[in-house]
Formats: C-alpha cells, structure tokens, sequence
C-alpha cells in the first residue's frame, strides 16, 4: 500500500497523474486529501487517517510519499505511525515560506517544538528524499544539508517542485519500499 499526500496545491491534475504512476509498483495507492491551510488540524487529521488505512491493509511494508508540502506531513505522519515515507521537494519549513498563503504558519513552528525530539535521528534511514535541482520554489540545498544526515537523498536532474513525471524514480521507491518488509 502506498498513501500519496498531495502539496500545497490539493487539486492540480498532477496528484492524478503520480498516483497513475505509483501504481505501476503498487496496486493499492491510497490519495489522503487534507487542507494544506490549518497545520495543527491538518496534522490531527493525516495521523488518524494513515492509522486508519494502515489498520485495514494487510501490507507488511506500507509506504507514505509526499510532494512539497505534502513531504513534510509524510516525514512527520510516516515517523509517528512507524511507516517509511518518500519525500518529493519536502517543504521542510512552511512557517517561513507559507506566509501570506495559509491561516497559521507559525503553527509549523509549534509542531516543530512538540514533535519527538530528534525524530530525525530516530527515523534515520526509514524515509528516502528526493530532490529537484531545478526547484524553483524551494531551497533543495539547503533541504539535503537538513536531510541528507539522516536520510539518502537522490538528486533529481530534470523535474521542477511539482515533480510532474516521478516515474524516473519508481524502480528506486519500489527497492526502497521492499527493503522494509525484510527490516
């Protein structure tokens, strides 16, 4: 089973197409809508929702992806609920460059400070980061500095922040994804 968290932009035809594109790995692609504009609901909202389609699948490896903002919450949601996640562009600080498009983005900030500290460190190998060169929304340096200590990061040659075409990188998910059925 793979939960696809769309990014910022919930209804852009793309989230369609990478959910047509995951299915050539996996059958059973589940897409988790949730607001993108109030963080400490949409927050509340995603962990009850993966439990959820964790506790009705019987995939012994369960998988989280995310684009852009939807990356931060697979990260996040994939590490409380004990799943591996694949981020796409993560948009690791949304309080910064959130302002003006959500409700609350200092409520990113909150999370930040309530999550388990150094989840990263207690995550460390059990999310795979994929990363745009050619962002050109987010910081990809500076997110593979954050990362790449904790994380593989894969450096992406052609796609932009929205990653329209991840199928370059699904053989790549697929090995990653089946890594955890033997850990």
């Amino acid at each position: 089973m793979i939960l696809y968290l769309h990014g910022f932009d919930a209804t852009s035809p793309g989230n369609h197409e990478k959910v047509m594109q995951l299915q050539f790995i996996d059958d059973d692609v589940r897409f988790l809508s949730y607001s993108t504009l109030h963080p400490k609901h949409d927050m509340q909202h995603l962990l009850k929702e993966v439990d959820k389609h964790i506790k009705l699948s019987d995939d012994p490896s369960p998988v989280v992806v995310g684009v852009g903002l939807g990356a931060y919450w697979a990260e996040r949601v994939g590490f409380l609920c004990g799943i591996r996640s694949v981020l796409f562009n993560p948009n690791l600080w949304p309080e910064e460059n959130m302002t003006g498009k959500i409700d609350r983005p200092e409520e990113y900030e909150d999370i930040a400070s309530k999550c388990v500290s150094q989840f990263r460190q207690k995550n460390r190998g059990r999310a795979l980061c994929i990363l745009a060169r050619k962002d050109e929304v987010l910081d990809t340096g500076r997110i593979a500095e954050a990362l790449s200590p904790y994380y593989p990061v894969i450096w992406d040659e052609v796609e932009g922040h929205k990653f329209k075409s991840i199928s370059a990188h699904l053989q790549e998910i697929k090995a990653f994804k089946s890594e955890s059925e033997t850990v």
